[in-house]
């Protein structure tokens, strides 16, 4: 069991073109800040700016929801830091 409730990290996420924080919480558990405005229902000024990054970078932005690769890395991460801290 771990001896804290949540950790975060705020990284650089080239999918949306965002600093995003990632959550991971004592049950393992994960959150990306950035998919509820990306991967959830798009407002008009999530629209904006959107579409502002779209034009700038010339692609697609498409946030990958809860299966992103960087949310999972994460959280293996802080799992194998436990696995060797408790081993």
């Amino acid at each position: 069991m771990v001896d804290w409730q949540v950790t975060a990290i705020t990284i650089y996420c080239d999918v949306v073109d965002a600093d995003v924080t990632i959550m991971v919480y004592k049950d393992w558990s994960t959150k990306c800040i950035i998919c509820e405005e990306y991967g959830g229902e798009i407002t008009k000024d999530i629209g904006k700016t959107l579409k502002k990054k779209r034009k700038k970078l010339s692609r697609e932005l498409r946030c990958e929801g809860q299966v992103c690769s960087r949310v999972i890395e994460y959280r293996d991460k802080l799992f194998a830091e436990e696995k060797t801290k408790n081993s």
